[in-house]
C-alpha cells in the first residue's frame, strides 16, 4: 500500500469540511449516532472523502507501466 498523495489529502479535507457543513445545516440533535456530534460528523466525512479519493485517484494520476 502506498502512502497517501495529494489527491487523497484533498478529498479527505473536502470530506471533513462536508461533514462539518452537514452537521451545521442538517445534523440532528438526538438519536443520530454519526451526525449528532460535530467531531464525529467531520471524522466520518474525512473517512468517506479518503475512500472516494482513493477510488478516483486512478483517473487523475497516470499509472507507471512496468514491463
Amino acid at each position: 500500500m502506498s502512502k497517501p498523495g495529494k489527491i487523497e489529502l484533498m478529498f479527505t479535507l473536502a470530506g471533513a469540511v462536508s461533514g462539518l457543513l452537514y452537521f451545521e445545516f442538517y445534523g440532528c440533535e438526538n438519536g443520530c449516532m454519526i451526525t449528532s456530534v460535530w467531531w464525529r460528523a467531520g471524522l466520518y466525512g474525512a473517512f468517506m472523502g479518503f475512500l472516494v479519493g482513493g477510488m478516483v485517484k486512478d483517473r487523475f494520476v497516470p499509472q507507471k507501466k512496468t514491463d
